[in-house]
């Protein structure tokens, strides 16, 4: 682990990831948690919905959200888990070929403990055509190095 909260500042930047989004994968995380229509049915879906096609759950956007932002900064960092999300937003639909990246800031430190830390995270997923399609504010527990 290298980032403990005393290494991290307001403003701290970190980008990265390219995550293809599948029909398959789409199918497959509905029917077991989000099994609407639109998530599940590429025919019904092109034929009826607003979104002319197959569009990935919010929940799997952001849960391949997550996936990219411990790639690209939790997994190396002291990271405790988090005490919520705020400001939690789908801005576009995302499809089959969607590829994913993330951008992830540090809005604000706040200690509250001698052993711990909490940032303010805000965290932007975007398509292959720089499109935001999701967005959130993690509030990330992380080790302070003196503990």
């Amino acid at each position: 682990m290298s980032s403990y909260f005393e290494d991290l500042e307001t403003g701290d930047e970190w980008a990265g990831g390219e995550y293809e989004v599948t029909e398959a994968e789409i199918i497959e995380f509905a029917d077991q948690y989000d099994p609407q229509w639109f998530h599940t049915n590429p025919g019904r879906a092109a034929e009826e919905s607003t979104y002319g096609g197959l569009i990935a759950s919010g929940w799997h956007t952001a849960a391949m959200s997550m996936r990219l932002l411990v790639d690209c900064f939790l997994g190396e960092a002291a990271t405790l888990g988090a005490k919520g999300v705020d400001e939690l937003r789908w801005h576009k639909p995302v499809q089959p070929g969607d590829r994913l990246s993330i951008r992830a800031t540090v809005e604000e430190k706040t200690v509250d403990s001698d052993r711990r830390g909490t940032i303010r995270l805000r965290v932007e997923t975007t398509n292959q055509d720089d499109e935001l399609v999701f967005s959130m504010v993690g509030l990330v527990m992380i080790a302070r190095q003196s503990a």
